[in-house]
């Protein structure tokens, strides 16, 4: 019989929440807490002192015997150094203790993660920095403690800090935006995410027969299977006992980390599954999406399972995403990218849009550049995801109101011919009139936007970042203009009109997988960067450094460095697919395909002997030696390819691309179709078909 599971009362219960905080804390220390937190000020040490005894008091009631300041470093993933609550008495014993200072900053050995060229490789130190706005929890034995990451000079080293500072910059220039609408009364903007996140389930013993499910997360090599997701059979159908289970678990490991784990249930192709949370605040949402990640993985081998975060694990069926929903709340909980009833309402929600729309069209390299990463490279533009080209989907009546504010046109308005922002009654906007367009990377969804182009195994950080300070940037332009204007509803009224005049190009409602849209789009003048490589020279382009800097998000060589981290990375993960491609064709399919094709060959010369019938041996030897033949010469050429990389980073981005992956396709061919005629107790590793219909 399966235990009952009550929901409130687990939910958060491994959380060092505000409502834990409130039990264990004076009032004075509490509300001392708050303040900082509200003014966005340091937290003294004097405060920090008392939170870090109540704290460990209650981890170690939970079973904590250790503390680490988690932090999430450029590589995309989470870290930890764990250090034990442990003090010596000096009579042999010891006592557990933790002090403000351990709580406030820690310091790590920072020469083994990526900077960039941000420091030289003998300079090891950096140092952690406790995020106050981001509660503590305790999993596995220890109190996990959000930080910040930065050097010795104070570089910042991670994906929180600059996000921390957008935050702060799109909040800013927000409230100014609402000043001029007469609200007085919110003091704080915060943008609200809600990432959808996408995954497979594997065997583990299956997966582990595969070494390039191993080394690189996706199969490198493997022929079509009778069945893919042809049927549609999967997508939202039963969900079977044994990944029932798993969800069941995970879910309820969420909800103890107060995770708002809310939707669960199977996705488009075989294997695969999501999970979707309920909206919170972007800070909070990183950090819960890095951990529904690693819960994921630990939680799948507990059920002899492996979680597959690649984009793109399996060609000829889709890959996995992560759609990141994005709006802006106000502190009293009012969301500004929903439509009102009332004059007003519509009008700051038409501005906001605005902003939005002439942001994403000035700054459309820089927000596909955050989702540029090798393994997107397989998923972006396929018939499963958004094409590599940016654009937004508004919907058929966002659209109409749009064209009868730039035109002055007719617009089911009852008083007048002519729409004028703040002067007409113009009709309540309505949510969710239009269809979703799947094929849209940014679509409007009647309250928030949803940014559809993040693989699945990303952080979410980089392309909030960027949303966040975008929003900043147009924002305080505008704000610039009409706290200038002597009429504060005509100006309002020109300037929506002149950005949506001027910035239309970028509102697509068509289908983006179109070949026609391709050629639209690039009559529009938008870009289209279908790789890393093509993408990643744009992304410190002078237009995009000067966005960072002048708002304080990044400095130019903190920028510079996360440039030079991605386009390593990319090379490093080309080349390896390069390198387990070439190990697994020579260790493993040639003298498989050889071994089938020798014993084959004795056979045909036993039947000639009789003077049996052998065409199809015959037939099959000449198809299995003419492959592995050319499987032998693409390997030498994969070989060749990888071996004249060159130096330059940017170079070598541009040979991987050019070179390498063409090699990997080609080699790729030939081993599959070795595969689809090879007889199965001669193949080295389980199929597409053993893989995904375990």
């Amino acid at each position: 019989m399966n235990e009952v599971i009550n929901v409130p009362e687990i939910f958060g219960s491994d959380v060092f929440n505000e409502a834990t905080m409130k039990q264990r804390l004076s009032q004075n220390i509490f509300d001392a807490w708050k303040s900082c937190i509200a003014n966005g000020t340091h937290l003294p040490i004097e405060v920090a002192q008392p939170i870090a005894e109540a704290m460990k008091d209650w981890a170690i009631e939970k079973g904590a015997t250790h503390f680490t300041h988690w932090f999430q470093p450029m590589t995309g993933i989470t870290a930890e150094k764990h250090d034990s609550f442990i003090s010596p008495t000096g009579d042999g014993r010891v006592i557990m203790e933790f002090s403000g200072k351990e709580l406030i900053k820690g310091e790590s050995d920072g020469s083994s993660f990526p900077n960039g060229g941000l420091r030289a490789t003998f300079e090891a130190r950096g140092y952690t920095a406790w995020d106050p706005t981001s509660a503590a929890f305790v999993k596995d034995g220890s109190l996990y403690i959000p930080t910040c990451f930065f050097s010795y000079t104070g570089e910042a080293l991670d994906k929180k800090t600059p996000l921390l500072r957008s935050i702060d910059e799109v909040s800013k220039e927000s409230v100014r935006i609402l000043r001029l609408f007469g609200d007085q009364d919110t003091l704080r903007v915060v943008p609200a995410v809600g990432a959808e996140q996408e995954y497979f389930l594997l065997p583990k013993d299956l997966y582990a027969q595969r070494e390039d499910l191993r080394l690189t997360g996706r199969t490198l090599f493997g022929a079509q299977p009778p069945k893919g997701q042809e049927l549609d059979d999967h997508y939202f159908g039963s969900i079977r006992t044994r990944v029932s289970d798993f969800m069941k678990d995970l879910d309820e490991q969420l909800w103890r980390l107060g995770i708002l784990s809310k939707t669960k249930h199977n996705e488009g192709a075989p294997c695969q599954h999501e999970l979707a949370p309920i909206y919170t605040d972007v800070n909070s949402a990183c950090d819960d999406n890095q951990m529904i990640m690693r819960t994921m993985k630990k939680c799948a081998a507990k059920h002899n399972l492996v979680c597959l975060l690649h984009e793109k694990p399996f060609a000829g069926i889709s890959g996995s995403g992560k759609h990141n929903n994005w709006s802006l709340n106000t502190d009293s909980g009012k969301n500004l990218f929903s439509p009102g009833k009332t004059p007003y309402q519509n009008a700051r929600f038409l501005l906001f849009l605005a902003a939005f729309v002439k942001g994403v069209d000035e700054y459309q390299d820089l927000l596909r550049c955050t989702v540029a990463y090798a393994g997107n490279d397989h998923r972006l533009g396929a018939n499963e995801a958004p094409p590599a080209i940016i654009s937004i989907f508004l919907g058929d009546e966002l659209n109409a109101i749009i064209k009868s504010i730039v035109e002055g046109t007719d617009y089911e308005n009852p008083e007048k011919a002519n729409l004028r922002i703040g002067v007409d009654v113009l009709p309540p906007i309505r949510k969710d009139t239009t269809d979703r367009n799947r094929t849209s990377p940014l679509a409007f969804t009647g309250n928030k936007f949803e940014f559809r182009m993040l693989g699945a195994s990303q952080s979410i950080s980089s392309p909030n970042i960027a949303l966040n300070t975008i929003m900043a940037e147009e924002l305080a332009q505008f704000a610039d203009v009409l706290e200038k204007a002597e009429n504060f509803d005509e100006a309002l009224h020109n300037l929506v009109a002149e950005t949506f005049k001027n910035h239309h190009r970028i509102i697509f409602d068509g289908n983006g997988y179109s070949e026609e849209w391709k050629q639209e789009a690039a009559a529009r003048g938008l870009s289209n960067l279908p790789s890393t490589a093509e993408c990643l020279p744009t992304y410190i382009s002078p237009k995009n450094i000067d966005l960072v800097t002048r708002h304080g998000i990044f400095t130019e060589p903190e920028f510079r460095a996360r440039h030079a981290i991605y386009l390593e990375a990319y090379n490093k993960i080309v080349n390896i697919e390069g390198r387990t491609m070439v190990d697994m064709a020579v260790h493993q399919i040639l003298p498989a395909a050889m071994r089938y094709t020798d014993d084959l060959c004795q056979s045909l010369y036993h039947k000639k002997a009789m003077n049996a019938s052998c065409r199809a041996e015959s037939d099959l030897v000449r198809l299995l030696s003419e492959n592995t033949d050319a499987l032998y010469d693409d390997i030498n050429r994969l070989k060749e390819a990888l071996a004249t990389v060159p130096a330059d980073k940017q170079e070598a981005s541009f040979h991987y691309h050019d070179r390498v992956v063409p090699a990997m396709e080609t080699l790729r061919i030939h081993a599959d179709i070795l595969e689809a005629n090879t007889a199965k107790s001669y193949w080295p590793y389980p199929t597409y078909s053993d893989l995904l219909f375990y």
